[in-house]
Formats: C-alpha cells, sequence, structure tokens
C-alpha cells in the first residue's frame, strides 16, 4: 500500500498555513502524515499548533532553518511514506478527493517514481488552470507548466538523486526536475493544487529566470534553444503587466490557448 506523507513548510504566516492545512484535513482520503516545517520567527504558528487540536497524522517542528531548500529537505527526511507530496503554506488540493486519486494511479502504476497534473493560478489577471506532461527534451523550458505543487514523489527517489539544493534561492525546484528527468514519470490529468501566488513580484519571476539559466547550464551546459526561451519568456512578462498584454491573455484564454 503506498502510504502519503505531505510536507508544508511555513514561515510567519499563520492564516496561510491553517488554509492549506484545512484543505488536507477535508480529504477524503487523509494522509498517513502531514509535516509541518515551521521556520518561522514568531512564536504564532508554534502556539496553534501546540495548543489547538490537530488531527493524530499532523506532525511538527518548530525550529528556524537555512531556507526554502533547507525546509524541504527537513521534511522529506521527516516522512516515513512511499509518496511525498510538498504543499506549500496558502496553497490548496484542487478537489477534496485529490490524495485518493494519486494513491489510486501509483498503485494502479507501481513502476511509476513521480507524477504532475494541472494547477489552478493567475496568469494575466485571469484564472486558469495549465499542466502537461513532462518531456526531457523541453526542460530548456522550465517550470513554466510542471508546476511543482503538483508533483507526487517516491520518497525513495530522493534518496537515490538527493535533496533539494541550497545553492539556488528560487529554482530549487527546477534543479529538482532536472535530477528526477530520468525516473519513470506520468501525467495525471486533473487539477491537483491551486496556487497562491499573493506576493510573488515582477522582480522574483526575472530572477527565477536567471537562477533557471544557471540551474540549466549547470547540468546540460548552454544551450540556444534555452536563451532563445527565456528571451521569449522576458518580453511575455513585461507585455502581461500591461492592459493590452492582459487584454491579450483574455483572448488567448477564450481561445483555449492559455496553456500554450
Amino acid at each position: 500500500m503506498n502510504g502519503i506523507s505531505v510536507i508544508t513548510i511555513c514561515f510567519n504566516n499563520l492564516a496561510d498555513l491553517q488554509k492549506t492545512c484545512q484543505s488536507v484535513d477535508k480529504q477524503t482520503r487523509q494522509p498517513e502524515e502531514h509535516w509541518i516545517i515551521n521556520g518561522s520567527t514568531t512564536d504564532e504558528i508554534a502556539k496553534w499548533l501546540e495548543e489547538t487540536p490537530q488531527p493524530v497524522y499532523r506532525k511538527w517542528i518548530n525550529e528556524r532553518d537555512k531556507g526554502i531548500a533547507d525546509a524541504f529537505n527537513k521534511g522529506i527526511n521527516k516522512a516515513t511514506m512511499d509518496i511525498t507530496h510538498l504543499l506549500n503554506s496558502g496553497d490548496i488540493y484542487g478537489g477534496d478527493d485529490i490524495l485518493k486519486t494519486v494513491q489510486a494511479f501509483f498503485q494502479s502504476h507501481p513502476s511509476v517514481q513521480w507524477i504532475s497534473g494541472n494547477i489552478q493560478l493567475i496568469r494575466g489577471g485571469e484564472q486558469v488552470v495549465v499542466g502537461k506532461a513532462f518531456e526531457k527534451s523541453k526542460l530548456y523550458r522550465g517550470m513554466r507548466s510542471i508546476s511543482h505543487p503538483t508533483w507526487f514523489v517516491k520518497r525513495e527517489v530522493y534518496q537515490r538523486v538527493g535533496g533539494y539544493s541550497s545553492d539556488y534561492k528560487i529554482a530549487m525546484d527546477y534543479d529538482m526536475m532536472c535530477r528526477l528527468a530520468d525516473e519513470p514519470y506520468l501525467y495525471l490529468p486533473k487539477t491537483i493544487a491551486i496556487f497562491d501566488d499573493t506576493g510573488i513580484s515582477s522582480l522574483q519571476y526575472l530572477r527565477s529566470l536567471e537562477e533557471s539559466k544557471k540551474v540549466y547550464t549547470s547540468h546540460f551546459g548552454t544551450s540556444l534553444k534555452l536563451l532563445l526561451w527565456q528571451w521569449r519568456l522576458t518580453i511575455l512578462h513585461h507585455l502581461l503587466q500591461s492592459s493590452f498584454g492582459q487584454w491579450l491573455f483574455r483572448l488567448k484564454k477564450k481561445m483555449g490557448l492559455e496553456n500554450w
């Protein structure tokens, strides 16, 4: 049987954490473990976890960490189930049956080591659902349609490829995807998660592109395809900051092309 460990990292954001916990608790098939990795500088989250009744499967660590990658790795190292899912505070599941569906999917495909699915988010001012199957040949495109909150990964995979790299502040998930590239994979055509993109600035997005370029180069060397793709994404990003660009995206959405 494929048990599931859900891992949620958080930092000074109790309301977001509560929203995520509520989503986990509403699952028709609840996880065997839900690890909260709390690196907050205040005691608000720690008090809530310790003083409020919690489900038996919820466990936590209240201690400072060295960043997002370190927090991810703490959760993975604490997990004891076969399947792991990193659901950050603020993100929620796309339905009450996600964990049930994922477990059945892995049981039907026992050789598969990781999966991804669709995600609901805001793009160009519009709510959209995006997601595509992972293709190693398109790794130069970064994380655009293979969203990290939709990944479910066998714990044994991390034991083979290693944990998340603290060398990256933003693109540690992209670095991990490059290392997962040769692991048996399947795409689950279902909205796995709803992404909370509150607070993601334009500057952060552009920095993520720069980090992604470093990640790709470290694994595969320089690539003209990568440079052209990043040039395209930069132009599109700036365009979507304008009312004209948002109008174009709404038109694209009406045509069913928001996932391209």
